[in-house]
């Protein structure tokens, strides 16, 4: 497995380079280092390191917080940031930009010793590990949701307080509203039933409630007559976390 880049960037050029010493014999490989906010950015975007560290108090215009926030949101490469500050105005923003990490500086005198190898070890590889998770869960976010758009039947998905968190194109059109209004809502509110004809069915260890003939009533007032299901969401320890509501218009025979 080739080693992990990482992008240093660090306005101290002796402490850049101690940096670079301390990661390339972890094992790790520098894909550069860089001295300014400006060129952090710019240097993200050309060399697309696995990981970058990168100090808080920079100079120039840019300081590390806004080059992290832009590196995040132009690239999604994950950052730790660096610094000798507890300054809690300058952490609370710092939290804000959702880093990967922190490393403390300590000062000794005239010289810098920016961490202990091992602390840097360990920080960098839950960093690294937590960030191909969270890529791998948004991509099957992004695959589920590219199926849900391409059914035929409405899909709604609550959470455990009935609130809406997911409608497709179909539901959309069908009730009339669109997920940006409806995410957060009441399913009743989104979801108007007028009269429901239903049969519960217990499918293993899932109950699952068939309507047929049942009356919504969109958001415009149109009354339509639907058949679907609804079926409890269950997390890992089999608890109630939500609902999934299928539907359709109802068809004659």
């Amino acid at each position: 497995m080739a080693a992990a880049q990482i992008m240093v960037v660090e306005d101290e050029r002796i402490t850049a380079k101690d940096i670079q010493n301390a990661l390339e014999s972890a094992g790790y490989g520098v894909a550069d280092l860089v001295f300014s906010g400006e060129d952090a950015v710019r240097k993200a975007g050309e060399l697309q390191p696995d990981l970058v560290l990168m100090d808080i108090k920079l100079e120039g215009e840019m300081d590390g917080i806004e080059a992290a926030t832009q590196i995040r949101e132009r690239y999604d490469i994950p950052v730790i940031y660096l610094t000798a500050y507890s300054n809690a105005g300058i952490v609370q923003r710092a939290k804000m930009t959702e880093p990967a990490g922190y490393l403390l500086k300590e000062q000794f005198g005239f010289l810098t010793k920016p961490f202990e190898e091992s602390e840097l070890n360990t920080t960098i590889e839950i960093a690294l590990y937590n960030h191909k998770i969270e890529k791998r869960l948004r991509n099957r976010e992004q695959w589920l949701a590219a199926i849900l758009k391409s059914v035929s039947d409405a899909v709604i998905a609550t959470d455990s307080k009935g609130r809406i968190k997911y409608m497709n194109p179909v539901a959309e059109d069908l009730t009339g509203w669109i997920q940006e209004e409806a995410i957060g809502e009441d399913l009743d509110k989104i979801l108007k039933i007028l009269s429901k004809e239903s049969t519960n069915i217990e499918q293993g260890n899932t109950s699952t409630d068939f309507f047929d003939k049942t009356v919504i009533i969109a958001k415009d007032g149109t009354k339509l007559l639907v058949s679907g299901s609804t079926t409890p969401i269950k997390d890992e320890k089999g608890n109630a976390d939500g609902l999934a509501v299928v539907f359709r218009k109802y068809r004659l025979n």
